[in-house]
């Protein structure tokens, strides 16, 4: 009790080194968490996109469809391939005409004009472009049409997000931990009478420590709940305006509820550790007598 007690009163007592450190670690937080949940969105937009994404792979048109049939074992033993399904010249062609305004027109075109194919569905579209080399090598193979821009542009957009998310939250944790280890380091500079009786009365250094790791951890909490609160409702506010711009009908986003507990518990702990962190260098240094 005394060491809570003696943490909450130089809190109050340094008001505005204390709502300093808050802030510091409210903005690294809200930093670091709003990078990191871009990172999440694209890699779930990155997952879907590789749930539905495929691509073509032409059979040599001197093949008989039991030849081409006989292809689909050889594709579904190469990595990467989650998938792989044979369309018959005719199902092309039907599939064709339905896609067309003007069906009349095409019902006269030979099946040959098509070819037998599969579509290959992929287990990760980063491997794609390797996965598509692979497949051009099966013997009986003529070709294959794969579109990977949009998927290179996804894992592109989450490589750059996660690693801005890091650099920033190393910055910023730095700066939290200095802002609020000179917090400590002038609480303790104006209680160095009181520290020094402690001492002489063979308080151990933890005692004395008790109360500033107390003020820091206190000061880490509540800089990670009020930087939760904050985090949830920029999410939603940007959610809402997705939705209203019918953003959302083209692209998803992972709601707020599925990750709170976990957003709650990094944040947390972040603050913690940067509250308790910032405090033990300042005493630290300081008892070093």
């Amino acid at each position: 009790m005394y060491h809570i007690r003696d943490g909450f009163r130089s809190i109050f007592t340094h008001g505005l080194m204390s709502f300093a450190s808050v802030c510091m670690i409210l903005a690294c937080l809200l930093i670091m968490g709003s990078f990191s949940l871009v990172a999440v969105n694209v890699g779930h937009m990155l997952q879907e996109l590789e749930d539905e994404n495929e691509f073509l792979a032409f059979v040599d048109e001197n093949y008989t469809e039991d030849e081409a049939r006989a292809l689909q074992s050889r594709l579904e033993s190469i990595t990467n391939v989650s998938e792989v399904t044979f369309t018959t010249r005719m199902e092309a062609k039907s599939n064709f005409i339905g896609t067309q305004e003007n069906q009349n027109m095409f019902t006269d075109v030979p099946n040959e004009t098509f070819r037998d194919r599969f579509h290959v569905h992929v287990v990760d579209i980063e491997q794609m472009e390797d996965t598509v080399e692979q497949v051009k090598q099966v013997p009986g193979i003529a070709d294959t049409k794969a579109s990977m821009e949009i998927a290179n542009g996804f894992v592109m957009l989450r490589n750059v997000a996660s690693g801005v998310a890091i650099i920033m939250i190393v910055v910023l944790v730095v700066v939290s931990v200095f802002i609020i280890s000179n917090t400590v380091r002038i609480a303790t500079f104006t209680r160095r009478e009181e520290i020094a009786v402690l001492r002489m009365c063979g308080a151990s250094n933890w005692f004395i420590r008790g109360p500033f790791l107390v003020e820091g951890v206190i000061l880490g909490l509540t800089g990670g709940i009020i930087a939760y609160v904050a985090q949830w409702g920029i999410y939603r506010l940007i959610q809402n305006s997705m939705e209203n711009s019918g953003i959302l009908d083209i692209i998803s986003a992972v709601p707020f509820s599925n990750m709170a507990l976990v957003i709650l518990a990094v944040f947390l702990g972040v603050g913690f550790s940067i509250g308790a962190g910032g405090s033990a260098i300042a005493i630290g240094k300081f008892l070093k007598i």
